[in-house]
C-alpha cells in the first residue's frame, strides 16, 4: 500500500513545481499595439514630390533629434514661414525637397548635421470651386492631378443634377473659357476628353 500513496505524493509535487515555473516565468514585452503606433505615425503628405508649395498651405517641417525645432504651420499670405532659430523662410514656389534643403542649410549654422523633412499636410494654395446642384458648394483643395470627375465624385450630385449640362469655367489669357463636360458620359467611359485636368481657380457650374 506505501508505494502507491507515494507515487501519488511524488506525482503532486511535481504538478505543483510545474505551476509555480509557469508563474514565476518572466512575462515577455508585448511592444506596441497597433493603435499605439498608428497614433505615433507621422502624418501623410497630402502632395507628390513634384508638388509646389503655395500661399496658405500648411507643413510639417520636422528636424530629426530636434523637438524643439519641429512644427506644423501654415504658409503665410507672403509665402514665408517662421522657424525657430531661421526666423523667415521662404517657402512657396518650392517643392518640399526643396525646401527641406534650404532650412537644412540655413540650420547648419545652429545644429551639427541637420536632417530636415518637410510634409505638406493640407493643401489650401490650390482651390476649385463647385456651384449649383452639388452636396458641397464653395471652394475645394485641388489635388495634384485632379480630374473634373474626381471632382464632380467628391463633391456629390444632387438628384436634380441636369448631369448632361455641367461645364468649367476657366480663365485663360484674361478671358472666361466655357468647357462642357458630360457627367452621364463620362462615368461610362466615353467622351473621356471631358475629363479636364483641372487648374486652380477653375469653377464648376453644375445646372
Amino acid at each position: 500500500m506505501r508505494r502507491p500513496w507515494t507515487t501519488m505524493v511524488a506525482a503532486l509535487f511535481l504538478m505543483a513545481g510545474f505551476a509555480l515555473a509557469q508563474n514565476a516565468a518572466p512575462a515577455q514585452p508585448s511592444g506596441h499595439s497597433p493603435a499605439e503606433k498608428t497614433a505615433n505615425a507621422p502624418p501623410s503628405s497630402q502632395a507628390g514630390p513634384e508638388y509646389v508649395i503655395g500661399p496658405e498651405d500648411v507643413l510639417l517641417i520636422s528636424v530629426w533629434k530636434e523637438a524643439d525645432l519641429t512644427a506644423t504651420l501654415p504658409v503665410r499670405p507672403d509665402g514665408k514661414i517662421s522657424l525657430p532659430l531661421l526666423s523667415d523662410v521662404q517657402a512657396a514656389g518650392l517643392t518640399p525637397i526643396q525646401l527641406a534643403e534650404s532650412v537644412t542649410e540655413k540650420l547648419k549654422k545652429y545644429i551639427a548635421d541637420p536632417r530636415v523633412t518637410v510634409v505638406v499636410t493640407q493643401i489650401n494654395s490650390k482651390r476649385i470651386y463647385m456651384v449649383g446642384e452639388v452636396a458641397h458648394t464653395g471652394p475645394m483643395p485641388m489635388l495634384p492631378n485632379m480630374t473634373a470627375l474626381q471632382a464632380l465624385s467628391s463633391a456629390g450630385l444632387t438628384q436634380f443634377a441636369n448631369t448632361k449640362g455641367i461645364y468649367i469655367l476657366r480663365m485663360e489669357n484674361g478671358k472666361q473659357q466655357k468647357m462642357p463636360v458630360n457627367y452621364r458620359k463620362l462615368v461610362k467611359g466615353e467622351q473621356m476628353e471631358q475629363n479636364y485636368l483641372l487648374q486652380p481657380g477653375d469653377t464648376i457650374v453644375v445646372p
